[in-house]
């Protein structure tokens, strides 16, 4: 779905966020309404295409809108939800006991955390219609929504999304951080040369969730990683499940195939294999004379 407003850097103003959800034997579905400053509204409908309960569906729609607040930068929210449960979960003042409701409830105080400024709040159902309208037509007749709404399908529930953590962290600086923070904060080098081959470069760079990532139109985007990562990457490549006792080529080849990418990776992968024995034993062993052969022109050399 596609995002049509972005808040400003550093904006503490308050936004708001009505959410709500509906459950039925026709569908699933949640609405919300994302108000700016300037208080210009943007709706969106969900339609949910798994079965969920009343209180689950409310919580997706709560989670769709923090995800969408917190992709265009904003900084201060405050959230209106007409469920009480909801809103008391959040502000810790009910304790939940069901496993499945848990899980929301992490979720949503997981992405709470990352705002500056958050408050929730429960309000009556009367204060929350156009939230509510959205959610049981996006339930019943998701087709016959006006253009004006933008319109999401979920196909699987926000808490069942597969976790992916990182093995190994960057400890310190490297080559990526001026890189991310030119493109994140706008900050450049303060030495010239290395701005101005910034510059140059700058185009092949893409920064999202604060992860860089090689820019590509020929080819997906491959994600760049720092010494510790890449020293890693290339060990479990070489010594891991795998054990690919094959040249550096090969194996660069095989990890640019996983989605990874740093510039010296040709130059690290060779070193890794030219210290490793077993792929000295293994190596294909040249059977070309060291010196090329020298004809003799006279039959008789002798003579």
């Amino acid at each position: 779905m596609e995002v049509c407003s972005l808040a400003e850097e550093g904006d503490l103003k308050g936004w708001t966020l009505y959410t709500n959800g509906a459950s039925s034997q026709k569908g699933f579905g949640s609405g919300l309404v994302l108000i700016d400053p300037s208080s210009t509204k943007y709706t969106y409908a969900i339609r949910l295409t798994f079965p969920s309960t009343n209180n689950e569906a409310k919580y997706e729609a709560l989670l769709v809108g923090l995800r969408i607040a917190w992709k265009i930068k904003v900084h201060a929210l405050d959230v209106k939800v007409d469920s009480k449960l909801v809103a008391c979960q959040m502000n810790g003042e009910f304790i939940e006991i069901n496993e499945g409701m848990a899980k929301y409830l992490a979720k949503a105080k997981e992405q709470a955390a990352s705002f500056k400024k958050f408050l929730i709040k429960n309000i009556i159902r009367n204060q929350n219609q156009k939230a509510d309208v959205l959610s049981k037509l996006a339930s019943v007749a998701f087709n016959y929504l006006m253009k004006e709404i933008l319109v999401e399908v979920l196909n699987a529930k926000s808490v069942d999304a597969q976790e992916v953590s990182t093995i190994v962290e960057e400890e310190e600086d490297n080559w990526m951080t001026p890189i991310i923070k030119c493109l994140e904060e706008g900050v450049w080098p303060t030495d010239e040369n290395e701005a101005r081959t910034l510059r140059m470069k700058i185009s092949q760079y893409v920064v999202k969730d604060g992860i860089l990532f090689k820019n590509s139109y020929l080819s997906p985007m491959l994600r760049y990683v720092g010494p510790l990562q890449a020293n890693y990457i290339i060990r479990e490549v070489h010594e891991g499940a795998c054990e690919m006792y094959a040249e550096a080529r090969s194996m660069v080849a095989k990890i640019m195939m996983q989605g990874y990418y740093w510039p010296t990776m040709h130059g690290d992968t060779k070193e890794v294999v030219d210290k490793c024995d077993s792929c000295q034993i293994h190596a294909p062993i040249p059977k070309l004379l060291k010196t090329r052969l020298t004809s003799i022109m006279s039959p008789w050399p002798f003579y």
